[in-house]
């Protein structure tokens, strides 16, 4: 099975109606992908729901990662580990790296990809990146 995981970049790309980032969305729900997103990316994204019908639409065919106190303290650690600071994008990462775990074919769909590697690298987890 093969799952994305999307950051922030491509919610921001699918709220502006970007034709790669929608048409990403409709061949992995053609395809019956899992797509993940991670709640604190969902907070960077969100601002104004009545404005924000396609963002909306795009999150009804995604899984919610729940920013719970484990995934807060392991993206702590995981920043610690790696030296960086946006614990939002350790949460996509450590998102990745959950599903990798389970021999998924794992992508993740970012604008930040140099980030994302790093953290990869750091838990030692390979995964496509998908830069938007």
């Amino acid at each position: 099975m093969t799952a994305l995981v999307l950051d922030a970049g491509a919610l921001i790309a699918l709220d502006r109606n970007d034709r790669t980032a929608w048409a990403m969305l409709r061949i992995a729900a053609d395809d019956a992908y899992t797509l993940q997103v991670p709640a604190g990316v969902i907070a960077q994204a969100w601002r104004d729901g009545r404005r924000q019908a396609l963002l909306a639409r795009a999150l009804a065919h995604c899984n919610e990662v729940p920013l719970d106190g484990p995934l807060a303290r392991a993206a702590g650690l995981l920043c610690g580990q790696a030296s960086t600071t946006d614990v939002i994008d350790a949460t996509v990462a450590l998102a990745a790296a959950g599903i990798a775990r389970h021999d998924h074919d794992i992508a993740v769909v970012t604008s930040d990809p140099s980030d994302i590697r790093h953290l990869m690298a750091v838990l030692n987890t390979t995964a496509r990146i998908v830069e938007l």
